[in-house]
């Protein structure tokens, strides 16, 4: 690890003008690609204390051994030149985009003679026209078919071109009269050029004319009573709206944009394009990337506008690109979009109308990619055994932990403080065995002793179902579910499995840093309990904590161990967060203040917090509501007699425990667990 003072730039060194700067390790190969406004203000930001910096900066500073930078003249030619560097040293800390699956576009060849339309994947080629990306090869197919009877250009290969003109015999298709047949003269090049810019011209969106021009020659031929060429007109139309059908029409139809939308993560972020032209979808694609350094939504961004519009040029770039977040400074941006384009280009986010519904509907599609990315990852077992593979040889256990037990602390600035237990056995999550905890001993912004008593609460009832169902030996490393048939439980569940919380975990994590994990520690010690192994997970996700440990420790990026840890622990901040909503929502449903006019949800939280419950308002003196902030005398005098009038609310019921939720929330340290029973909803253990 280098100390980043040992290659900081001397003061003054640093040009303070636009510029692209490279961080190369010891090897001298390049790491880092970074641009700037000002190279002096935005290298100190580097090289500044290491506790203030991102954990992935601070990675990155650490693993280089020097810092090159190069002066340009504007912003513009710095977003190039760093885009141009990006593509040539691959840079391992820079964002990587890279495509869920290799996208085929319509290609026309307009760099040939004889122009041809085909299907192609790849790199771009300069002079050749390309449509889409499309989702399947045989959508290009089926689009092509019913294009070729109005633009019959060429389709067959250079080989097939070549025999065709030697023998004089055209292809098939030159029969059928799906090619106009360059390749035996029946049209010259400059001919078949026209078919071919048609063609382009139609599928980049310009119908309507096309379209209109075509009626009008239909008429014409019906009046002067050529029924043969009208009738084949008619199909022509016909041809060219099934053509048409095939892609949504979404907008007006003089539209020419590209939306993207993000859906992300601590660790990796999906991106969707939709390519609207003429009004219509025309093409989708989509990216997953690792999230190697520090990023915003903003930068992701402008990652992904260097992506799509790096090689560009032309009508490739839309005169609209809408985003969910604006890169900042937007200027150079949008100078650079337009010197790809030759026109200017609007950079906008949408705020109503049919573009904001539509990138909604890209927005579902980038987080339903996004899931599926995960799920693939998860669901695939030789992937599950290596990340637990890659825990226990980072932990430094002495077998693979089948079972993974996550904590997590929610609440409201205080308020409504729950936790959530989390299970997850080979890598896969159990929601019936999920659990949740009321946290009523005490008040305020505790994590750590919240932590402490949760830990505390689930082992100390695992101790008394272990009394009862006798030794479990966690040594032979066997599945948990097979080892519940070896030691029956007193009174067993439906599949066997002992109730409540017998099982132990082989690793327990929490949801923080080292308190937390000093916390959870602390909390078996007390309860003799030391073959449970401890770890926290920072929330950068970056750093796992273990006890009495001074530094974390750092999964590497491309850890399959990392992503199941992240995974655990997003499902227990998720199901604690679900909780802690609920019980919010039930504390102010239905309450009395409800009836009081001109009292909002701001100032009905504020009486409730300086009270404690509706109990203690109602018998509180008008001076008393007055003290509370924003109620005035007159709003404490309608409040007391909307108390007043109001009738006592029944008493809630706890539908998991059957327990009296009362009013006033009582000073006894710790309710009981809730079991997460299963739901009637797609996600099991989710229902109250």
């Amino acid at each position: 690890m280098a100390d980043p003072s040992s290659y900081r730039p001397k003061p003054g060194q640093i040009p303070d003008s636009p510029g692209v700067y490279k961080f190369r390790d010891e090897h001298r190969r390049v790491i880092y690609v970074g641009k700037a406004k000002s190279l002096r203000q935005r290298l100190a930001n580097y090289f500044q204390d290491l506790a203030n910096l991102h954990p992935r900066t601070r990675s990155m500073v650490t693993t280089a051994a020097s810092v090159e930078w190069t002066v340009v003249n504007t912003e513009v030619e710095a977003l190039q030149l760093e885009y141009t560097w990006i593509k040539e040293f691959d840079p391992r800390f820079n964002v990587k985009y890279r495509d869920d699956k290799s996208y085929p576009y319509l290609a026309v060849t307009m760099n040939e003679d004889f122009p041809r339309v085909q299907v192609m994947r790849g790199a771009k080629k300069k002079g050749v026209r390309y449509f889409g990306p499309y989702g399947h090869a045989w959508a290009i197919r089926e689009t092509v078919d019913l294009m070729l009877r109005v633009f019959p250009v060429r389709t067959c290969s250079a080989g097939v071109f070549k025999n065709a003109a030697r023998t004089g015999r055209p292809c098939l298709l030159g029969y059928i009269g799906k090619c106009s047949a360059p390749c035996v003269g029946r049209v010259d090049a400059e001919e078949h050029r026209e078919l071919a810019e048609d063609f382009c011209d139609f599928m980049a969106g310009r119908t309507g004319a096309y379209l209109r021009r075509l009626e009008k020659e239909m008429t014409e031929a019906a009046e002067e009573m050529e029924y043969e060429r009208a009738a084949r007109l008619r199909d022509d139309i016909e041809a060219l709206r099934r053509a048409m059908e095939k892609s949504a029409f979404v907008l007006s139809d003089d539209t020419d944009a590209d939306l993207i939308a993000l859906a992300e993560d601590e660790l990796e972020a999906a991106v969707q394009i939709f390519h609207v032209r003429g009004g219509r979808v025309r093409g989708q694609r989509g990216w997953v990337t690792d999230k190697v350094e520090a990023v915003t939504t903003a930068d992701l961004v402008e990652h992904a506008l260097q992506q799509l519009y790096g090689e560009e040029s032309g009508d490739a770039v839309p005169k609209e690109v809408l985003v969910p977040a604006l890169p900042e400074p937007l200027a150079p941006v949008q100078e650079w979009l337009g010197t790809r384009r030759g026109s200017n280009v609007s950079l906008r986010i949408p705020q109503r109308g049919d573009k904001r519904t539509l990138m909604e509907t890209v927005q579902r599609n980038a987080q339903q990619s996004l899931v599926l990315h995960k799920t693939k990852r998860a669901s695939d077992l030789t992937t599950r055994s290596r990340a637990l593979e890659e825990i226990a040889a980072a932990l430094d256990l002495d077998s693979a932990p089948l079972r993974i037990e996550c904590f997590d602390i929610s609440h409201l600035q205080g308020d409504d403080v729950v936790a959530s237990m989390v299970v997850f056995e080979d890598g896969l999550a159990r929601k019936g065995e999920y659990r949740r905890f009321e946290i009523k001993g005490f008040e305020g912004q505790d994590d750590v002793r919240s932590m402490h008593e949760v830990i505390t609460r689930r082992f100390r009832r695992y101790l008394a179902d272990k009394e009862k169902t006798g030794e479990w030996s966690d040594q032979d490393g066997q599945d948990p579910a097979a080892r519940a048939t070896e030691v029956p439980a007193q009174t067993p569940e439906d599949d066997g499995r002992p109730k409540k919380f017998a099982y132990p975990p082989q690793l327990l994590v929490v949801d923080g840093g080292q308190p937390q994990v000093a916390a959870a520690k602390r909390a078996l010690d007390e309860l003799g309990i030391d073959d449970i192994a401890v770890c926290g997970l920072a929330k950068r996700l970056e750093e796992v904590w273990l006890p009495e440990e001074d530094d974390p420790v750092v999964l590497p990026r491309s850890s399959e161990g990392l992503y199941l840890l992240q995974r655990v622990r997003d499902e227990a901040h998720r199901f604690a967060i679900q909780y802690q909503r609920a019980k919010r929502a039930k504390r102010f449903k239905a309450s009395p203040l409800d009836s009081v006019p001109g009292l909002g949800e701001t100032r009905k939280q504020a009486l409730i917090k300086h009270f404690g419950s509706v109990k203690k308002l109602r018998s509180a003196t008008i001076e008393q509501i007055c003290e509370v902030p924003g109620i005035g005398r007159k709003t404490a005098e309608t409040i007391a007699v909307a108390l007043a009038q109001a009738a006592p609310a029944a008493p809630a019921v706890n539908t998991a425990t059957g327990e009296i939720i009362e009013d006033e929330a009582p000073a006894a340290a710790g309710a009981a667990e809730e079991p997460a029973t299963a739901g009637t909803s797609d996600e099991r253990g989710l229902q109250t």
